[in-house]
């Protein structure tokens, strides 16, 4: 299997390829410094590096470097910064989004491609009547007015629920939700649901970045795995004891 990870360098997106190189995948990774990849994955002849800003490709280009692949996975997000959050490109995730899935159609792969998108348990999926109170909805507004890339989520998670929809012939879509990320060092336990099972806002749960690289990288591996959440937001939280 061929796999084509954007944001692979960033906090999540490097264990997903982790895990994909430990599960003998074979990965392309479109990275803007290819110095700050670990040395072990550029010794790692599963491991193509493309170098570039994944805002700068024309459609075209992304389709070559898409070309061959049966799955993409997408973990790009704003920095937690001045600039990350409120300077540009403010809609870096969207635009990713359909640069990506307008590739995936452009090489008509003659069966439905992968796509994995790193989300937020912050946004809603408006498929399903998720229950909120008015007190979230308020503090959602908020986030909306003062936070740019609150919106980003929102608008590229609704781009493949609207636009791309759950009958495509070119491409299939799982928008991972995931729930207070930390940082761990190893896989644990950790649990998936449709929908959020505490408040976002006022009592989030935790789960580590490493747990969400883990369930990204199998949702593309994993058949089974992949029918059941494709077309879907499934919401993750590292398991309590």
């Amino acid at each position: 299997m061929t796999i084509l990870v954007v944001g692979a360098s960033g906090a999540t997106g490097k264990h997903v390829v982790e895990q994909l190189l430990k599960d003998q995948q074979k990965v392309r990774v479109i990275v803007r410094s290819p110095d700050k990849l670990p040395e072990h994955w550029k010794k790692n002849e599963q491991l193509s590096i493309i170098q570039g800003s994944v805002s700068d490709f024309t459609v075209n280009e992304m389709a070559e470097y898409i070309q061959g692949c049966q799955a993409v996975a997408s973990c790009l997000g704003h920095s937690v910064n001045l600039k990350g959050l409120y300077g540009k490109p403010r809609r870096l995730v969207t635009d990713t989004v359909e640069l990506l899935s307008h590739a995936i159609k452009k090489n008509d792969a003659g069966k439905p491609v992968k796509f994995v998108l790193m989300n937020t348990s912050g946004n809603r999926d408006r498929d399903l009547d998720e229950p909120i109170s008015k007190r979230e909805r308020l503090a959602i507004a908020l986030l909306r007015l003062v936070l740019p890339p609150h919106v980003d989520n929102e608008k590229a998670a609704d781009y493949l629920r609207t636009q791309v929809g759950q009958n495509s012939n070119f491409m299939e879509w799982v928008a991972v939700r995931p729930d207070g990320l930390v940082n761990e060092e190893h896989v644990t336990e950790y649990e998936v649901y449709p929908s959020p099972i505490r408040s976002a806002i006022f009592d989030a749960g935790t789960v580590s970045r490493i747990n969400v690289g883990h369930f990204m990288a199998k949702l593309m591996e994993d058949q089974e795995l992949w029918n059941k959440w494709k077309g879907q937001m499934p919401v993750i939280y590292s398991k309590t004891s």
